[in-house]
């Protein structure tokens, strides 16, 4: 009784503070870029080994309906938000291909920083707008919640090799250029590890956010001397071997530092494989990616840029030890527009109060997975064209040509047009191959009222939503007329 009187004593001298610290969970989001949903072993892929990320799934939860957006902007403006791309504002009202984030809007790391998290984003940011003089900070990661940033402002190439194209990615540090222009990226996915694990030592005593946005497998690819050339699955596979290298450093860490069990880790991707071996996939067009230099998504169908599932639905794996039941596999429709929400709530935190979210509480789903997800259903964008709907089982594929130009560069694809309403069982067709519209009108029906709704709140090509936000003077979408102009049919229509 007299030993444990002083430990009693110096507990209640504990601020409550710091107690309250400890019981909030330190919050990881690692995300890949242009990763397939069957790039991981633990996805399906027997070319890959991932064995770092085959045990996080084991000691956690694997996440098969899992959605992001089908390209870089639009994807990371969903995470950031917890918001459809559709609905967030942009400096001058604008809607641009790839969102860039309104001083206004709030992210997570916001959130996440005012209730007392440590915030760090490292690597691709892509939600920034240039100026003449290289960036608008107040659209960066320093402006948006982040104390410390070091990575790209967009993506680390157009082309499979560096020299293919004449763009050359910076790095920056904060506000400061670090790497002036990148001429390779063999060692990208290590520099990030490093600056991850530095910023994880530094800040173990508090909860803290990190961001971790590898450019891999993004082409142009890159790999370190222990990956380059030792993978079945070619140059990408050697990428995306590297990234679970990274993943198994992290967890390591973690154990090393005893924040193991007080860390919630999500990995996932921010859209499908940017498979594309011809210019929009045209018919002997010019060979453009070769095929081992991008993903895989098997058994859905398509890819990067497209509504199908194949451009949206990612591998996501979170690991969570004495909150999340190892080995659990769920199959229940979850997206990364509930991150935030969810984040909110393990931090004892609230989101922002003064606007709509489209993001749902995840927590009790991930500490009971067996259980019902609180998603009821998800959209289909493809830049400002609504194209698809889906609830827990059925999806709705709307019409559209080939071309449709209010979909800019995403909507560029060959023989990709809808010419009437399609439906899928994603339940028993995962590959969206037997159109069941004509055997379901009920649900047909039931799912075109949800796309009437989401019109109305988000918008269309044609429409401005009541629900998007403008936080500007001036018009709302102002060239939005030049996107009901009809798509031409020629294969330079783009």
């Amino acid at each position: 009784m007299k030993r444990t009187l002083p430990l009693l004593a110096a507990l209640l001298l504990v601020p409550l503070a710091v107690l309250h610290a400890a019981a909030r969970p330190n919050v990881i989001v690692i995300l890949s870029d242009d990763l397939g949903y069957a790039d991981l072993g633990c996805f399906g892929s027997k070319a890959i080994k991932t064995p770092h990320l085959d045990r996080m799934a084991a000691e956690g939860l694997k996440l098969t309906s899992f959605y992001a957006q089908p390209v870089c902007g639009p994807s990371r403006a969903a995470l950031m938000t917890g918001c459809f791309p559709m609905r967030v504002a942009e400096p001058g009202n604008r809607k641009n291909q790839h969102n860039v984030l309104h001083p206004r809007e709030v992210t997570m790391a916001e959130m996440l920083k005012d209730a007392g998290y440590s915030t760090a984003c490292i690597g691709k940011w892509h939600l920034g707008a240039r100026t003449p003089d290289g960036w608008n900070h107040a659209t960066m990661p320093n402006a948006q919640g982040f104390d410390y940033f070091y990575g790209t402002p967009l993506y680390n190439g157009l082309t499979p090799a560096v020299g293919g194209n004449a763009f050359r990615s910076q790095i920056l540090r904060n506000t400061e250029v670090a790497v002036k222009e990148v001429q390779d990226w063999d060692h990208i996915t290590q520099d990030y590890t490093r600056e991850a694990l530095d910023f994880i030592r530094a800040h173990r005593a508090k909860p803290f956010f990190l961001y971790l946005a590898h450019n891999m497998p993004h082409i142009p690819l890159g790999a370190s001397e222990n990956f380059k050339g030792k993978s079945a699955g070619g140059p990408f596979g050697d990428a995306v071997e590297g990234i679970d290298w990274s993943c198994g450093e992290i967890v390591k860490a973690l154990k090393e530092l005893g924040l193991d069990e007080r860390t919630l880790i999500v990995f996932t991707s921010d859209n499908g494989p940017w498979i594309e071996t011809t210019d929009g996939m045209k018919p002997g067009g010019k060979p453009f990616i070769p095929r081992e230099h991008s993903g895989n998504a098997e058994p859905l169908r398509g890819y990067k840029m497209v509504t199908w599932d194949g451009g949206f639905r990612v591998p996501c794996v979170v690991r969570w030890p004495g909150n999340i039941p190892a080995g659990s596999v769920s199959d229940e429709l979850t997206s990364t527009l509930d991150l935030l929400p969810t984040f909110a709530a393990l931090a004892d935190t609230k989101p922002p109060a003064d606007r709509k979210l489209d993001g749902l509480d995840l927590g009790a789903f991930l500490r009971a997975p067996s259980g019902k997800s609180p998603r009821a259903d998800f959209l289909f964008y493809s830049y400002t064209h609504l194209q698809a709907v889906r609830d827990a089982r059925w999806k709705l594929v709307l019409p559209r040509p080939e071309y449709p130009r209010w979909t800019g560069f995403s909507g560029r694809f060959f023989g990709d047009g809808v010419s009437a309403l399609e439906l899928y069982d994603l339940k028993s067709d995962p590959g969206e191959t037997r159109n069941l519209a004509d055997t379901h009108p009920d649900e047909v029906a039931r799912l075109m009222a949800l796309v009437e709704s989401a019109r109305a709140d988000l918008g269309d090509y044609d429409r401005v939503g009541a629900g998007q936000r403008f936080f500007d003077d001036g018009p709302k979408r102002r060239d939005i007329t030049a996107w009901k102009q009809p798509a031409k049919k020629d294969s330079k229509t783009k």
